[in-house]
């Protein structure tokens, strides 16, 4: 298989949309059964090998801990007790309403309580929409999620290696429900004050300054896959700052500007992935140069031991 196989948005966005929905509610499950954690990184799942996990959480109000997994190998939503006790049902041919309704029955049979506070669809276009009545969205094209899937894989070993350069505070690689993107973030020590009237999410995601590196699948902003990377908040001239290789771009979004580097162009290139990096790389040192980032927190190769670093073993 290809390192980068092919997902044009318009191949699967009927099923995109349909697993967005059934994403965010078992991330809104993860919100009510996790403790927070900064920068909200107690809410996004985490990769396994078969699919995306809540990871471990709760006990809550007296209930058992538990763990809800997205198999895309089997198709199937795993719900689990640290006792032992588990219920699972398929994800083809349910609507979202469907999958809400079984979500909650699984909950209920293993006796958990924690369902979401805000049953509804975060930043779509149907916000206003119950996910218990929503029949609209129900089309779910199991090849196209397991090629979501195996992208997803290869994007977050390539994230974990983007990741291992950095010696300096990092978050775990995510893959953000509401967002349907996977990221990993890097962060400096100074404090920024939010912009007049940022809600209590972003005063909290971006309460330190960040660059930012990721890959999304395509949306109605950017409606092709792409691999991105920006700096928050901005530092004056970084759309002027050059990025690897010449198909990567500057692009305005909400005011500010994002690396972009489309999924096409990345797997047309000799090697996909050194390019990928090389392009995360250049759009980090474009924000790390012009807010000043200390560069003894770069650590190529993972390694931090100056000795270790500097011996012919090393390399």
């Amino acid at each position: 298989m290809d390192v980068f196989p092919p997902l044009p948005l318009e191949d699967w966005r009927d099923t995109k949309e349909t697993l967005h929905r059934f994403l965010q509610i078992v991330g809104k499950i993860r919100l009510a059964g996790s403790p927070r954690s900064n920068h909200w990184w107690n809410v996004p799942f985490h990769l396994t090998g078969q699919g995306v996990t809540t990871r471990p959480m709760g006990p809550v109000r007296g209930g058992d801990s538990f763990c809800i997994d997205f198999d895309f190998v089997a198709h199937r939503l795993v719900v689990r007790t640290l006792a032992g006790r588990q219920v699972s049902f398929p994800l083809a041919g349910r609507s979202v309403a469907d999958f809400y309704r079984d979500t909650v029955t699984a909950l209920v049979a293993l006796d958990i309580d924690a369902e979401p506070e805000h049953p509804y669809p975060y930043d779509l276009p149907d916000a206003r929409r119950p996910f218990a009545e929503d029949h609209e969205h129900r089309s779910y094209d199991t090849a196209a999620v397991t090629r979501y899937w195996h992208i997803l894989s290869q994007v977050d070993l390539l994230l974990e290696r983007y990741a291992a350069g950095f010696s300096g505070k990092t978050s775990p690689v995510h893959h953000f429900w509401h967002t349907f993107d996977i990221a990993v973030t890097r962060f400096s020590e100074r404090e920024i004050t939010p912009p007049a009237g940022a809600d209590p999410v972003t005063r909290e995601a971006y309460s330190r300054e960040v660059i930012s590196a990721g890959f999304w699948f395509g949306d109605d902003t950017v409606p092709a896959p792409a691999f991105y990377s920006y700096t928050a908040p901005e530092p004056p001239g970084l759309a002027d700052r050059p990025l690897y290789p010449d198909a990567a771009r500057w692009s305005e979004a909400r005011g500010s500007h994002i690396a972009l580097l489309m999924y096409d162009d990345a797997r047309a290139a000799a090697d996909p992935w050194d390019t990928t990096l090389r392009f995360l790389d250049s759009a980090y040192r474009a924000g790390a140069e012009l807010t000043h980032w200390e560069r003894t927190r770069e650590c190529p190769g993972g390694i931090t031991d100056p000795r270790l670093r500097t011996s012919p073993a090393a390399g």
